[in-house]
């Protein structure tokens, strides 16, 4: 498996910004598909945004145009820029890595948006 942490969560009033990012612990990450999940209380997960080998992308309806995901091969990072936040992107955001015959699950961070 492919050990993954998230970091960069908190507490953000409306309109306000974050930045996750998603540090892997081998270097096959350069040979995975990246993704952000998020998962609301009560709610079922789902996917926010992810990014391909080559670094195409695709995003949830609900956040496009306001979230960019992006990575850094070099260092083994995938990050999820956030701006424009509301209450409703509220959740636990958990990284996800796919390929190589993996797919591994971060802890999850928590992102709060609220006045």
């Amino acid at each position: 498996q492919v050990q993954l942490v998230e970091s960069g969560g908190g507490l953000v009033q409306p309109g306000g910004s974050l930045r996750l990012s998603c540090a892997a612990s081998r270097s096959l990450f350069s040979a995975m598909q990246m993704g952000w999940y998020r998962q609301a209380p009560g709610k079922q997960r789902e996917l926010v945004a992810r990014i391909t080998i080559s670094g195409h992308t695709n995003y949830a309806d609900s956040v496009k145009g306001r979230f960019t995901i992006s990575r850094d091969n070099a260092k083994n990072t995938v990050y999820l820029e956030m701006n424009s936040l509301k209450p409703e992107d509220t959740a636990v955001y958990y990284c996800n890595a796919l390929g190589a015959g993996l797919n591994s699950w971060g802890q999850g961070t928590q992102v709060t948006v609220s006045s």
